[in-house]
This record gives structure tokens, C-alpha cells and sequence, in this order.
């Protein structure tokens, strides 16, 4: 099992090379909870995560051997970006294998950083059966992103990190895939406070580890999709699994909504972006999933690479959540000035129109008539009910489109 000595080492081995990333304190996050919420981003690392400790770490303890020989990966993503950077910086040769359904956008930077990327396979676990076959043929390092006391010892430079910012901290809320962050962490700071209670997250539609706390052992997932991709892990490690027993306190779970939500809040409220992994611990808080109260609370965002394409819905579906989006199916009679009428009637209060679908053979539109889908900007669920109530004194008939 890791130990505090070895992660205390792995401070001296990595530090000169790894972002001493901000931890802040959250105003509105902390008004929200009842708690003083500070926020630990790893999402400004260089490659965007906080896996480049463990990575590094790992590399660093390459004898010359392996170094000549290259390293290997199997990642989702911020895994293999933290390899492919720092091996490529240090003149190692990197492989990173990488599941099919890989972000574009964790590819094309992998790639980027100068790694040979393999892609391969359905999910995680059928990339890394490739990454130890092509291991085992070319005599290449495994650089596990979960199980491996390296890479444990590294990601648990965070805990040392964070105590040495906030000493008197009550909570740490940890985002949990196959442990080897919370396993890190969780060791550094209960073998220096234990009194600090540690809480891991994860996606409620993937949670191993919490599983294998239930049953005492490993347990083994059916494959499926999360937006929290970055800790889609199916099985916890055997590692990482005896540390979490020893260490964590609880680990709790966020659905997809509530992680959604939790990104959207943190790009609007924080100005801060993060992908689905990184915004999991802050959807625990702001869910009321911790019970704490009136506590000095650390949330790690742990990463933040997240695809555009993903964000632009996140935050199209958030608006139409909070009522800022609203599109209504409206019937008016077939004739010219009706639309120029309803327009003045929605330009009266004040809401924008973004986008209309006129339609006159569908959703049972009697002849003469017409139907017209619109979406509009509003300013929120009371500026929503006023603007139906005027298309409604215009005896315009209408419903909303969920």
C-alpha cells in the first residue's frame, strides 16, 4: 500500500514541473451550500488535468532501460495527454491506446503533445487489453492511470498540496473513477489530519468503486455511457480498492442532470471550465449530496477537457432548465400581417426570438390556418409566464414544446 513517505517523495520528484494550481475560495458556491466552498483547479494544469502528477511521477522513475524503450497508455483521455506531454518533453517515446468513442478533442491534443495514438476498441477496458498486448510484444513500460503505487503516490501530491493551502480544512470532495486519485489524496491527508473527512463522487451510472465498498470486494460494471467520461471506470483497482476501504469516508453519486447543471454553474457563476469528470464533486455540494453544514469545504475540479460540441448542449439544455429558453408551438390564421401581429405581441415583452419552424400541413393544423414554432431568449420563469399570458389575452392558442 502507498505510504505518506512516498508521496511525500513524489512531491520532490514532480514539483518543479507541476502547476501549483489555484485553490479558491467560492463565494457564491459557499452561499448556495452553507459551507465555505473552495475550489481546487486542476483544470489549469498544462494538459488539463490533475493526472499529470501521477504520469509524471511514474516517468520520472524510469530507469534508462525503459526509457530507451518507450511507455504505453490505455486512456479515455487526460491520462493519455498527461503521458504523451511529459514523455514527449522528456524524449520518451509514448503509445497511447484510446477507445473509439474518445472525445475528438482529447484525441487531436494527445496527438498534439506527440504521442502515437492507437484507437481502439469500445470502451476503456477493451483499449487497455490492446495497450498490454502491444506492452508485452515490444517490451514497452505500462503506465496504468489508476492502479499503479506511482501513479498513487503522485495523484496524492494533491492532498499534500491542498493541506499546505488550507490546513483547517473539514471536507474534501474528491471525484472517484478507479480510485487512484482518491486513493492518493485520502492517504496524504488523513496520515497528516485525520479528523478531515474525505467523500468521493461518482457518476451514478458507473460506480464501482462505491459497489465494491458495498460488497467487500471488486465488482465489475456493464459497460455504458456517461458524460462524466473521464471516470467511466468499470471496475475499481485492486490497489486503489484497500486504500479507499482504509481511508474514505463515503462516496456518494451525481446523475447526469446534476453534473450537467454543476458545469453550466461553474462556466456562468466562476467563469471556470470543466468537463463532466471535473464538475462531479461541485454537482455532490450543490445537490445537497454531503450533509455537512456551516464547513470549510475543499472541491476538487479535477479536469477540463471537455468537447465544444458536448458544451453547446450543456448549456442549451441548461437554459431551457432555467426558463432563459423557451420554444412554443403558437396557431395563427394563414393570412398576411398574422406573423408580423404575433411578432409585435413577443417583441412587447421583451423576448427575443431566436429561431421559428412555420409549418402548415402538420401537427393538425386546420386549413387556413398555420403553426409556427419559436424559440425565444427570455429572462427567466416569471418573464416566461407573462409572455404567455399576453399571447394568451391576444387569443393566440399555443402550447410549450419540452
Amino acid at each position: 500500500m502507498v505510504t505518506l513517505d512516498a508521496i511525500k517523495e513524489a512531491v520532490g520528484r514532480i514539483r518543479s514541473s507541476i502547476l501549483v494550481s489555484p485553490f479558491t475560495y467560492s463565494e457564491k458556491f459557499s452561499q448556495l451550500t452553507g459551507n465555505s466552498i473552495f475550489l481546487k483547479l486542476e483544470n489549469q494544469q498544462m494538459t488539463g488535468s490533475f493526472k499529470e502528477r501521477g504520469a509524471l511521477n511514474k516517468i520520472l522513475m524510469l530507469t534508462e532501460a525503459e526509457r530507451r524503450r518507450g511507455v504505453i497508455a490505455a486512456s479515455a483521455g487526460n491520462h493519455a495527454q498527461a503521458v504523451a506531454y511529459h514523455a514527449t518533453k522528456r524524449g520518451i517515446q509514448a503509445q497511447i491506446c484510446m477507445p473509439l468513442t474518445t472525445p475528438l478533442v482529447k484525441v487531436s491534443a494527445t496527438r498534439g503533445y506527440g504521442a502515437e495514438v492507437i484507437l481502439t476498441g469500445a470502451n476503456y477496458d477493451e483499449a487497455c487489453e490492446e495497450a498490454l498486448r502491444l506492452c508485452t510484444e515490444q517490451e514497452l513500460t505500462f503506465i496504468h492511470p489508476f492502479d499503479d503505487d506511482a501513479v498513487i503516490a503522485g495523484q496524492g501530491t494533491l492532498g499534500i498540496e491542498m493541506l499546505e493551502q488550507h490546513g483547517d480544512l473539514d471536507v474534501l470532495i474528491i471525484p472517484v473513477g478507479g480510485g487512484g486519485l482518491i486513493a492518493g489524496v485520502a492517504c496524504a491527508v488523513k496520515e497528516k489530519n485525520p479528523r478531515i473527512c474525505v467523500i468521493g463522487v461518482q457518476s451514478s451510472k458507473l460506480a464501482a468503486m462505491k459497489a465494491a465498498l458495498e460488497k467487500n470486494e471488486l465488482v465489475t460494471l456493464p459497460a455504458t455511457k456517461t458524460i462524466a467520461d473521464g471516470i467511466a471506470v468499470r471496475c475499481a483497482g485492486v490497489r486503489t480498492f484497500p486504500m479507499v476501504q482504509k481511508y474514505v469516508d463515503d462516496i456518494v453519486t451525481v446523475d447526469e442532470e446534476e453534473i450537467a447543471n454543476a458545469i453550466l454553474l461553474l462556466l456562468e457563476r466562476e467563469k471556470t471550465l470543466v468537463e463532466g469528470a471535473g464538475a462531479a464533486a461541485t454537482a455532490a455540494i450543490l445537490n445537497k449530496k454531503i450533509s455537512h453544514s456551516g464547513k470549510k469545504i475543499g472541491v476538487l475540479i479535477s479536469a477540463g477537457n471537455i468537447d465544444v460540441s458536448l458544451l453547446s448542449l450543456i448549456i442549451e439544455r441548461g437554459l431551457v432548465k432555467d426558463g432563459r429558453l423557451v420554444r412554443l408551438r403558437i396557431h395563427l390564421p394563414d393570412h398576411p400581417g398574422a406573423l408580423q401581429r404575433l411578432a409585435a405581441v413577443i417583441a412587447d415583452q421583451k423576448a427575443n426570438i431566436v429561431e421559428t419552424n412555420y409549418d402548415r400541413a402538420y401537427y393538425g393544423v386546420v386549413l387556413g390556418d398555420a403553426v409556427i414554432d419559436i424559440t425565444m431568449e427570455t429572462r427567466g420563469p416569471e418573464h416566461v409566464a407573462h409572455l404567455v399570458a399576453a399571447l394568451d389575452e391576444s387569443g393566440y392558442p399555443f402550447e410549450r414544446v419540452q
